[in-house]
């Protein structure tokens, strides 16, 4: 019962972050558009494909408390959640990637921020954002699974790359540093790979455990 309880809570949570990240990232998304500001607009979906993660993880509490109504015992809810966490995990590393690639080619281009104000408003609209969906997601007693802790892995990391851009931006406008955006954002993806690999680790472990079988 006490579990049952824990993941309709959790479930809460997450569904509350699915919701608060869609609507940031509408908001951003339509006042980027209007105000012809590239670097709002693609914030906002960036903020989209974290609102597609975290709906994986929210999907899978949702089948699960769907198959316990119904009184399906054949499928083992704990796995289903694991195996949510597991893509997610997946998903983690992609972001790393992606995150190093962006740099890599920053690094090449030498790319000038034009609006300095702008890009920092920008950034710490998702860092709040990030932040408040970490301490939903974490709540007061951590998170209570894989699939939860997932979740909440991919909000951070996402909270990591706006500090790492943040200070890149700070970097390149008071010193005219900007290679420090590059280098911060690679030190970011190399974090980010190393909670994919934890979480890929256990849940690949939880996932291939075989059941106790009981002699007959």
């Amino acid at each position: 019962m006490s579990n049952n309880i824990n993941q309709s809570s959790q479930e809460k949570r997450t569904a509350f972050v699915v919701i608060f990240a869609f609507c940031v990232m509408l908001a951003e998304i339509i006042v980027g558009l209007s105000s012809r500001s590239m670097a709002l607009f693609a914030d906002g979906v960036h903020m989209g494909s974290h609102v597609l993660v975290i709906g994986l993880n929210w999907a899978a509490y949702i089948l699960v408390r769907y198959l316990k109504s119904k009184g399906i015992n054949n499928y083992n809810t704990e796995k289903i959640l694991n195996l949510a966490a597991f893509t997610s995990g997946i998903l983690l590393v992609f972001t790393a990637i992606f995150i190093v690639v962006e740099a890599i080619e920053r690094f090449s281009t030498y790319g000038e921020i034009i609006n300095y104000e702008f890009a920092l408003t920008t950034a710490a609209i998702g860092l709040i954002a990030n932040i408040i969906s970490a301490s939903v997601l974490h709540g007061y007693n951590g998170t209570i699974d894989y699939n939860s802790h997932a979740a909440y892995l991919h909000v951070l990391s996402d909270a990591l790359t706006e500090m790492g851009a943040i200070i890149g931006i700070l970097c390149a406008m008071f010193w005219n540093i900007t290679w420090i955006d590059s280098a911060v954002a690679i030190v970011s993806a190399v974090v980010v790979l190393r909670w994919a690999k934890r979480l890929l680790w256990d849940t690949g472990r939880s996932l291939t455990k075989t059941e106790d079988i009981l002699p007959s």
